[in-house]
């Protein structure tokens, strides 16, 4: 940083220019202005030089009042001599080329006040636009500092919240779990001392701390995806859904239920967390298949450097209005969600755990025609071949 504790203002530097130009220019034509008898000549010129000296002069006072800093002037008057200085040579070059050819020149004061002048404006400027530019960039560079603050603010924040949630949800599962153990106890040893409200108030309080199990349970779930996140890795998808497919086998068999698929690719991913996608959209077609038995297919189409995959059915459908808030955490569209044993929570873990893989989970339905979930997973082979 330039220490201006022993330098003028550069705006006065470019002023004193200014008015050395226009004392140079009256010096020089003062003769020939009073001798308007001759020519007019002379008197253009001096206006002439004149007015870019004073122009110099103006583009220093506007200097020394911008909002600039000290560098910032500095540099400007620094473009601004540099500019007055380059045309000095440049014409003055030119001058001497002619002497030493030979060639007579009168009178060159002028083109080199002209010259000086012109040079000074020209490099003022272009010193402007430069520290213009300079200012931009700053200015971009600090947003850019900053947008990455708050990004590493925000991840950090999203870690902390994870992990708290990760800790609640784990640690609430055994009071839980003490609360329903005592109230079946309390069932066991003195329901035939209860009356019936007795009972029904047992059953109530049985069912909500199971509910909040569940709930507590998918939170957990949920938490995991990024808590305990293990690396991706080549993962034959078809292997997956085989396991799924067993795990659902009892619910296959009493809805009689049919699902297909295509022959699925290896993808880079996560096993256990593709099971849990598979296992959630499936289970979704399941449920909501309507009085039909269910009919449901996983597909799979390479789409560049990934794959998408497809779970249909032909169900009873979502409804528009619903296709943006069934993915949102504890969201439930009907009663059914609350018997799947995700809380209204499956549709949110499968999207985040989409997300972590790089891709995206969408869903295409129209009621009373079934549903379409689609999402994205990273190829082996990146290369896209």
């Amino acid at each position: 940083m330039t220490d201006s504790r022993w330098l003028p203002d550069p705006g006065t530097v470019m002023v004193a220019v200014g008015v050395a130009l226009a004392f140079a220019a009256a010096v020089h034509h003062w003769r020939e202005v009073l001798a308007l008898h001759r020519s007019v000549g002379p008197l253009a010129a001096v206006l002439l030089d004149a007015t870019l000296a004073l122009g110099v002069v103006y583009a220093g006072r506007r200097l020394s009042a911008s909002d600039l800093s000290t560098d910032q002037r500095w540099r400007v008057c620094a473009w601004s001599l540099g500019g007055s200085a380059v045309f000095f040579v440049v014409i003055g070059s030119t001058l001497l080329i002619r002497v030493f050819e030979g060639r007579v020149v009168t009178e060159p004061e002028f083109p080199l006040l002209v010259s000086t002048a012109a040079g000074a404006l020209a490099g003022c400027l272009a010193g402007y636009n430069n520290v213009l530019a300079w200012q931009e960039a700053e200015r971009a560079e600090t947003a850019s500092e900053q947008l990455a603050d708050v990004n590493r603010d925000l991840e950090a924040s999203n870690e902390r919240l994870e992990r708290f949630a990760y800790a609640l949800s784990h640690d609430l599962q055994e009071p839980l779990r003490m609360v329903s153990s005592y109230l079946e106890l309390l069932d066991r040893r003195y329901g035939d001392e209860l009356d019936d409200d007795a009972r029904e108030f047992i059953d109530y309080a049985v069912d909500g701390a199971d509910r909040m199990q569940t709930m507590v349970t998918s939170l957990l779930e949920y938490a995991r995806v990024t808590a305990d996140e293990e690396p991706l890795e080549p993962t034959d998808a078809d292997a997956v859904l085989d396991g799924v497919l067993d795990d659902l086998r009892l619910r296959t068999e009493e809805t009689d239920a049919e699902i297909t698929s295509d022959d699925l690719p290896t993808v880079e991913a996560d096993a256990e967390q593709l099971a849990q996608v598979f296992r959630n959209l499936v289970s979704n077609a399941i449920r909501h298949s309507g009085d039909d038995p269910p009919r449901i297919h996983v597909g799979a189409e390479r789409a560049g450097d990934r794959w998408e995959f497809s779970v249909s059915d032909d169900g009873v459908g979502i409804p528009p209005e619903h296709h943006d808030r069934i993915f949102e955490l504890f969201e439930q569209v009907d009663a059914g969600d609350a018997e799947s044993g995700t809380a209204g929570m499956g549709l949110a873990l499968c999207q985040r755990v989409v997300e972590r893989h790089g891709g995206e989970l969408d869903v295409e339905s129209t009621p009373g025609e079934g549903a379409t979930f689609s999402f994205t997973l990273p190829a082996v082979d990146a290369d896209g071949d």
